[in-house]
């Protein structure tokens, strides 16, 4: 993986899940050519919350053998944590209530309301099923990185 490279402005122009950074970190996951492929090409520093890396964290111990690429990517600043507000809470609330047919997990409803308050349509996921669904402001889809594999 290549280094920071900190976007002109130093905003973030992308989020980030739970599936990317484990295949970024771990050589052996079926998705780390493709989830490369997407960072590298991705302007950084990328976005993601606490629960996605309470997620990250949890998973990690099952399969990498430490959290080490974890943490260099997350102290190199490539990928930033930004907070969701306790105010903010009643909306994750009606976007987990909104798409109770998927079910909508807490994770992923942080990051959906993460990229309607930061304007941001682009996220790297392997959740394709998901974020193919979810929606943000205006009806917009997101567009989702790396592709999904054989298309």
């Amino acid at each position: 993986m290549r280094s920071l490279a900190v976007s002109a402005a130093g905003l973030p122009a992308a989020l980030i899940d739970t599936g990317v950074i484990l295949a970024l970190v771990d050589r052996n996951d079926g998705w780390h050519d493709a989830c490369v492929r997407a960072y590298n090409n991705s302007r950084l520093p990328l976005l993601t919350t606490e629960a996605v890396l309470a997620e990250v964290f949890h998973l990690a111990r099952r399969k990498v053998p430490d959290a080490r690429g974890v943490w260099q990517l997350l102290r190199s600043g490539a990928i930033q944590m930004s907070e969701i507000a306790h105010g903010e809470l009643s909306q994750l609330q009606t976007l987990m209530q909104d798409y109770a047919d998927r079910p909508m997990d807490f994770a992923d409803a942080t990051l959906v309301h993460l990229a309607a308050r930061e304007h941001l349509g682009t996220i790297l996921t392997i959740d394709h099923d998901d974020f193919e669904t979810y929606r943000l402001p205006g009806r917009k889809k997101f567009t989702i990185l790396p592709r999904r594999q054989g298309s």
